[in-house]
């Protein structure tokens, strides 16, 4: 199972914390903050998909799978010929207007190659993205919900129970 960005809509309150990591470390934002007034914001990054089409179009191989399964690239194979932004479903690909080659979210392997988690998912002052395999994101989300309910019980509260 490969580990990705996973985003908590109701916990983002559009900070854009994120954006600025993010552009800190790669000098521009791979990530992007949409608001939407009177309803909602929704950071967006490369969703690294299972079969992604960019990966599958990519004529040069500039486009793989690193050990921890996001979509990697290699800006020695690009040619530029953004057949991959052509393909995304999401428009995640950029072309690099210096270089004349496509740019995208690694969710930051380097930082992941030291043992540290993507830049925008550490700066997020409310938790709204997590990083990991989805059973690891929502084990953790349901153990945080069970020790809430212990807690109010040790304190004698009468806390209603959901089902999620």
């Amino acid at each position: 199972m490969s580990k990705k960005i996973f985003i908590d809509f109701k916990r983002c309150i559009g900070c854009r914390a994120c954006e600025v990591a993010c552009e800190m470390e790669h000098g521009e934002a791979r990530i992007r903050v949409f608001e939407f007034p009177d309803l909602t914001t929704i950071p967006f990054n490369c969703r690294h998909c299972e079969k992604a089409p960019c990966l599958e179009v990519c004529p040069t191989g500039a486009l793989y799978r690193d050990q921890d399964g996001a979509v990697a690239f290699d800006p020695l194979k690009c040619i530029g010929c953004l057949m991959c932004a052509v393909a995304c479903p999401f428009g995640v690909p950029k072309i690099d207007e210096v270089n004349k080659i496509m740019d995208k979210c690694d969710l930051c392997s380097e930082r992941r190659a030291e043992g540290k988690l993507p830049a925008c998912v550490s700066s997020c002052p409310t938790e709204a993205l997590k990083f990991g395999e989805i059973n690891e994101v929502l084990w953790d989300r349901e153990g945080s919900f069970i020790s809430r309910l212990k807690e109010a019980r040790e304190r004698g509260e009468k806390e209603p129970i959901y089902l999620l």
